[in-house]
């Protein structure tokens, strides 16, 4: 009797085991295809994608590929902080404050306007002149940005208010944190115009890549070029690492994958 059940269980418990590999087999298939490197014709033609797979590459090596095919310093120093580790790509939201006294109630009534017209996955991207020692935004900004869906904040200025922003978990690189305020003494200088951040030159939609590495902004009209040059560098190098851990050898692995 029991040599009887045995026999039809065999074939049921084969054909489960064929059924769970080949669902293996097609979830691998599905994820590589998913993973597969897109052109960068076809990154440009799909704007999501292209900041989305900007989220995973390196601001590192984006600089590097910037570096590579436009022969430009696109990346901030070292001056430019995050309140915090983290890691976003976005569009640019260009807002500049200009440096001067006054006693008008609504002198940054733009400031606030440009975050209430910001989408998910914005990148606010203030200069403020002269600011170092001036927060441009705090924990009030913070917060609105975070409600909105934005990716994060880089601010030539100072910030404060950091409990909160570290509360809600809102990235902003900025000069450092400072207690100060920009009422009275800014005025708000326009939205989505030509900025300078650190020294890099900003547009609106320039899309921003940061990394605890630092800054870099990416011009949007080369964006899906360097995108892919900078996934071929990213590649590259983590292909080095379980390499030179393998063979200790660095410049072993500088002439084999031609990456340093």
């Amino acid at each position: 009797m029991t040599s009887s059940k045995t026999s039809w269980i065999r074939p049921i418990t084969g054909t489960v085991a064929v059924v769970f590999l080949c669902c293996t087999v097609l979830i691998l298939v599905q994820k590589v295809n998913a993973d597969a490197q897109k052109t960068s014709a076809e990154y440009a033609a799909d704007p999501a994608a292209m900041i989305d797979a900007y989220r995973h590459v390196e601001a590192a090596s984006v600089s590097d590929a910037i570096e590579q095919l436009l022969h430009e310093k696109r990346y901030m120093s070292h001056r430019m902080q995050s309140v915090f580790p983290t890691k976003f790509a976005g569009a640019a939201l260009t807002v500049k404050l200009t440096k001067q006294e006054n006693h008008d109630s609504a002198a940054l009534t733009g400031m606030l306007q440009a975050i209430d017209s910001g989408g998910a996955g914005s990148v606010y991207v203030m200069q403020v002149e002269d600011g170092a020692d001036i927060a441009g935004m705090g924990g009030l900004m913070g917060t609105a940005m975070f409600a909105r869906g934005f990716a994060g904040a880089v601010v030539d200025g100072g910030v404060r208010d950091l409990p909160q922003l570290k509360r809600i978990g809102f990235p902003v690189y900025s000069t450092g944190p400072v207690p100060s305020t920009s009422v009275s003494h800014y005025r708000f200088g326009g939205v989505n115009v030509p900025i300078v951040c650190d020294g890099v030159a900003v547009d609106a939609n320039d899309i921003v890549v940061a990394d605890q590495d630092g800054v870099v902004v990416v011009p949007r009209e080369h964006a899906a070029e360097i995108l892919v040059l900078a996934q071929k560098l990213d590649n590259s190098e983590h292909s080095m690492y379980p390499f030179i851990e393998k063979f200790h050898s660095i410049t072993e692995a500088v002439r084999q994958f031609g990456r340093i």
